[in-house]
């Protein structure tokens, strides 16, 4: 299963996944959103059963795209975490129409940030491309887990071990988007016409409350929710916490 339902609640919700997860990591969340919100999250680009990458293709532009592809006909919430919170972001820029409310927990649109925290995450993270380069995945998947999971690589099953090194490629394929801002997100955030929610949890890596303040800053009327016990992996690791931020923020 590529789309993953739940709720049946009188608005429409579309829920986009982080890195190296799949639509199902949502069920938590979802959960506590069933009575208001009828939901869909699909699995994004090479992740779960989604569609393949195309390598001719920039990643981060083909999976706004194929995630695009789920905007319901008429105004529908925005929720990503993570990469899921940047597709979101360009889904509220390019198809402003479809969207009636944008959550973005914990974006990692690292090109929002250009302080210490910056540095620090530049720095850790510096050590996966080199990983890659060498061939040792489970060495990049270490390194990424480290700063950004909310477990360490060596206490996952065997399967799910395979699955995220078959994929610790993705980050280094967004970083173009990401870092650098090659798909023109920061000179846009202007644009933004509705209701913004901005949740990062307390206990997440400096870096993103820079990319917080950032956006709250640059996008208009966006309002700023910290989760005082959770870090990046919040959706999964709070979800009930996660889920009480939405509602009140709607």
């Amino acid at each position: 299963m590529s789309l993953h339902r739940w709720g049946g609640g009188p608005e429409t919700a579309l829920l986009l996944h982080c890195t190296l997860a799949q639509g199902g990591a949502w069920a938590g969340v979802a959960r506590h959103l069933r009575d208001r919100f009828t939901m869909i999250a699909p699995d994004l680009l090479s992740h779960g059963k989604g569609p393949r990458h195309d390598p001719a293709r920039d990643f981060h532009d083909q999976a706004t795209e194929e995630a695009a592809k789920h905007l319901p006909d008429r105004p529908t919430h925005l929720i990503g975490h993570s990469f899921g919170a940047t597709l979101a972001l360009r889904l509220a820029l390019e198809h402003p129409a479809q969207v009636k409310s944008l959550t973005m927990i914990e974006p990692v649109l690292f090109c929002a940030a250009n302080g210490p925290g910056r540095r620090a995450h530049d720095a850790q993270i510096a050590g996966v491309p080199a990983a890659l380069a060498k061939g040792d995945t489970p060495a990049a998947a270490r390194i990424f887990l480290d700063l950004w999971g909310s477990e360490s690589f060596d206490a996952m099953p065997a399967a799910l071990q395979a699955y995220i090194t078959d994929r610790i490629w993705i980050p280094e394929a967004c970083d173009a988007a990401l870092s650098l801002d090659t798909a023109r997100i920061l000179p846009r955030l202007s644009q933004i016409a509705v209701p913004t929610l901005l949740l990062r949890g307390a206990m997440s890596p400096p870096v993103m409350s820079e990319v917080t303040s950032r956006l709250a800053r640059d996008v208009p009327g966006a309002r700023v929710d910290i989760l005082p016990d959770a870090g990046h992996m919040a959706p999964i690791t709070h979800p009930r916490a996660t889920a009480a931020a939405i509602t009140r923020a709607l």
